[in-house]
């Protein structure tokens, strides 16, 4: 299947119940862990060209194109390891990471989208948000943050502003990584019983998990509410590993494969500073 037909497979479209999506199918893909690997390796080729290309257009001034991928889990959902096997095998400098935290009092004092705005990525840069303004629609909404007329407000603004991003060149991938209960449950007992991941576990994480289903009918609204034709969502089966990351390759490439960036062309006498070189 290639990239993009692979993108249309994931997306939460008209219909769409997080509810039937079985955290450890792996749609759109017949083989296993050990074929993944092989794919996910060959395809890093092709994403670290074309986000070479789009950088060194952007570089000379060509292009106004950027990508920006946007994870959404459950904790342990695995947007770290998104973030280091897939993103971490391009060019650093052609990235731009931000992790979203709680909001400090400078942030609180203006629109939620405030922040999300100031690190949106620049022409040629794929960008990526570990977590996003989505925080404001889901923990905001289990957690009571903001009166449920905020909320309801929140999905809106949410709509108008991705579309602007777009509008501007940026084009938009979001991704729940969407992993199961028990595998979340496991993943985190393997930190408190790994000392070298004890720095990973946060003992908040159980208090998260008590709202288990209130989350999932959190995501379920922002999948009916906000996946739209310009920034749909996609959601991943998370529980295997492999194939998650594998996914998410697959939808930047269909991504960067839209955007179709070019290298650029040299702006000086190619032959002639071969001449001079040769010479010098």
């Amino acid at each position: 299947m290639n990239a993009h037909a692979w993108a249309k497979t994931l997306q939460a479209g008209d219909g769409f119940r997080l509810a039937d999506v079985d955290p450890e199918s792996t749609p759109g893909y017949h083989g296993g862990k050990a074929e993944g690997a092989e794919d996910l390796e060959a395809g890093l080729d092709e994403l670290t060209e074309l986000q070479e290309r789009l950088f060194a257009e952007s570089r000379v001034g060509v292009a106004r194109d950027s990508v920006l991928l946007i994870l959404q889990a459950m904790d342990s959902a695995g947007k770290g390891g998104i973030v280091r096997h897939v993103v971490g095998g391009v060019d650093p400098q052609g990235v731009a990471l931000t992790a979203f935290k709680a909001p400090t009092d400078e942030e609180r004092a203006h629109d939620f989208l405030w922040r999300v705005r100031a690190r949106l990525p620049e022409a040629g840069f794929i960008g990526v948000f570990d977590r996003s303004h989505y925080e404001d629609v889901l923990i905001g909404r289990v957690r009571s943050l903001a009166p449920a007329d905020e909320i309801e407000r929140r999905y809106g603004a949410i709509n108008d502003f991705e579309a602007e991003v777009a509008a501007s060149g940026t084009r938009i991938v979001k991704v729940m990584l969407h992993i199961s209960r028990d595998e979340q449950k496991s993943r985190l007992m393997e930190r408190l019983e790994r000392p070298d991941k004890h720095w990973k576990y946060n003992p908040g994480d159980v208090d998260e998990r008590m709202l288990w289903d209130e989350y999932m009918q959190a995501y379920q609204t922002v999948f009916e509410r906000t996946s739209t034709d310009v920034a749909p969502w996609h959601v991943v089966p998370a529980n295997h590993k492999w194939f998650a990351r594998l996914a998410v390759q697959e939808l930047l490439l269909d991504a960067l494969q839209h955007i179709d960036p070019q290298w650029p062309a040299a702006d000086f006498d190619v032959e002639a500073e071969k001449r001079r070189l040769a010479a010098s």
